[in-house]
């Protein structure tokens, strides 16, 4: 899927005019994806968990949750961090919600949204009787407050993924009516995420850009302490409306970094739930005494992101990088081209992940060949795009990742195989938030992060990848996908959405501003201590409704 000829430059100095991008991407051919498989392991089986039965579960208890990082801010204006996603499903609630068949369904709202005929007019019914933890009331004209933050606010993340709404209005108490100036598929998945957690408008009037500090929601818990690196804590909000539903009384989220030691405090009983357990553990866990695995495919990716024009900061018009990797395409189409995926999720992960080549989840209705294509490991003809790029070779770079032993293990995988594509790969380990800031900040020339992946592919690409996005930390611009991205979002036909992001696909792989390596499952810890945990596709750890185990 390769060997293009040079490209030339606009914007971002390195993106690709789409005409270009299809050109390239048709000079070599794919291979499709293919599942890596460990021999005698374990198949792939969802295991989701089950909600608490009353009589099973005593009222009352702490529960102590190992968080694999820590999260950003507890702002669901400015929050990028999956891991912040934990915390807020507890005390954040949203306008919708997923179920464990990804099925959107109500959570805030009463029910799903109704579109106009034409598109333009979206109307959201709401709960009423809500109040927020600090005893202020829930209604239309709060939800109309949040709105506003996400799409106004600088350095809003939520802003690119709101889409074309053109203004918002409460209609009484418990009617929002979104106007959008085109159809905006998307919208009601944005709304099964940050974008539609409602804050209370009086904590926001407090405390404005501070909000994270002491944030204030509606859910099951309410914010009640933080200790950097170290913990998180809540507690049981009396005003939550379905308060008969909680049983803890508080939840510790304490930062263990280290998946060995998650794991270790799992077995010790000083955790009751451990996220993102280590492909290393997951096999003797699963046959440990009084220690459930819950397991389901993920949604995301993890992946490699070049800085292609982040000279500035996220948020700030592209420049000009003046590195080969940022200013030709064909750099990027080598490293791509020098990666062996199989080997990797085999030999890192034994197997227990699968290989992804796209931001295009395979377990939804978006999904088709051209989605999943995915380019060859072929060293050889990464060789011989470098000497074409005429760039020294082995190409040295540097890449940036998360200090975390499975991370490290993953660049040192990365570090072997690419050297016989003719690449000096040299990792510079550094801790998870910090690695967060200087993304932003485009002080790295890679970097290896993933994303917990949505639904509908757009909440994958278009944040990440379309000019201006509010995640786009490669400083990437290429007006043509923008185009192709936009036509995606707002076609309500899901025929020609599937197209539509095959063509997306096919450009990002002739671009490669992302190179897409595997596709995670959901591994999460939980001892018999306590029961009702679940964990769905998306990956949260569902824990506001678990209690301690009679």
């Amino acid at each position: 899927m390769r060997l293009s000829t040079a490209a030339p430059k606009i914007w971002a100095r390195g993106a690709v005019t789409l005409g270009i991008a299809l050109a390239a991407a048709v000079t070599v051919a794919c291979a499709p994806v293919q599942q890596a498989a460990a021999p005698g392991a374990t198949p792939a089986t969802d295991i989701f968990g089950t909600p608490a039965d009353p009589a099973a579960v005593q009222r009352g208890g702490t529960l102590t949750m190992a968080l694999s990082a820590e999260p950003d801010m507890l702002d669901p204006t400015q929050s990028r961090s999956f891991y912040t996603r934990y915390v807020f499903h507890t005390m954040c609630e949203k306008l919708y919600d997923l179920d464990q068949n990804t099925r959107i369904v109500p959570q805030l709202a009463t029910a799903l949204p109704t579109v106009a005929p034409d598109g333009l007019t979206v109307t959201i019914p709401l709960r009423q009787g809500v109040r927020f933890a600090d005893g202020t009331p829930m209604d239309a004209q709060s939800v109309v407050t949040t709105f506003q933050r996400n799409l106004t606010m600088p350095g809003s993340g939520r802003r690119s993924e709101l889409g074309p709404i053109t203004s918002v209005e409460a209609q009484g108490t418990s009617t929002v009516v979104v106007h959008l100036s085109a159809p905006f598929a998307p919208l009601t998945s944005v709304l099964a995420d940050r974008a539609g957690m409602i804050m209370s408008p009086a904590a926001l009037q407090q405390l404005g850009d501070k909000f994270g500090s002491a944030p204030v929601c509606v859910g099951p818990f309410k914010f009640e302490s933080r200790v950097a690196q170290n913990s998180i804590d809540v507690v049981r909000d009396p005003n939550y409306y379905a308060a008969d539903r909680v049983f803890l009384d508080h939840i510790t989220y304490r930062i263990i970094t280290d998946a060995s030691i998650r794991a270790a405090n799992l077995q010790s009983g000083d955790a009751q739930v451990a996220d993102q357990l280590s492909t290393q553990d997951v096999p003797s866990l699963r046959n440990a005494k009084g220690i459930q695995v819950l397991d389901s495919n993920s949604l995301g990716y993890q992946g490699i992101t070049f800085n292609v024009g982040n000279t500035s900061g996220l948020g700030n018009a592209p420049g000009h990088v003046g590195t080969p990797v940022a200013d030709d395409p064909r750099v990027r189409q080598a490293f791509e081209l020098a990666v062996d995926r199989q080997a990797l999720v085999q030999t890192v992960f034994g197997g227990l992940y699968s290989v992804a080549c796209s931001p295009v989840s395979p377990d939804t209705v978006y999904t088709s060949e051209a989605a999943q294509a995915c380019t060859p490991h072929d060293p050889a003809a990464a060789r011989a795009l470098l000497q074409e790029a005429g760039v020294q070779m082995p190409y040295p770079i540097k890449m940036i990742t998360s200090n975390n032993p499975d991370s490290l293990r993953l660049a040192q995988a990365l570090q072997a195989l690419v050297a016989d594509g003719g690449f000096n790969l040299q990792i510079v380990p550094v801790e998870y938030s910090a690695l967060l800031d200087q993304q932003d900040r485009g002080d790295f020339e890679m970097l290896q992060l993933g994303w917990s992946g949505r639904i509908d592919p757009d909440n994958n690409i278009t944040n990440y990848l379309s000019t201006g996005g509010g995640q786009n930390v490669a400083g990437y611009s290429d007006p043509a996908l923008d185009a192709l991205l936009t036509r995606a979002r707002t076609s309500t036909d899901q025929a020609e959405r599937v197209r539509l992001y095959g063509e997306v696909v096919t450009a990002i792989h002739a671009a490669d501003p992302i190179v897409y390596l595997y596709r995670q499952r959901n591994y999460t810890g939980v001892t018999s201590a306590v029961s009702g945990v679940q964990v769905f596709p998306d990956g949260i750890a569902r824990i506001a409704f678990a209690g301690r185990t009679r």
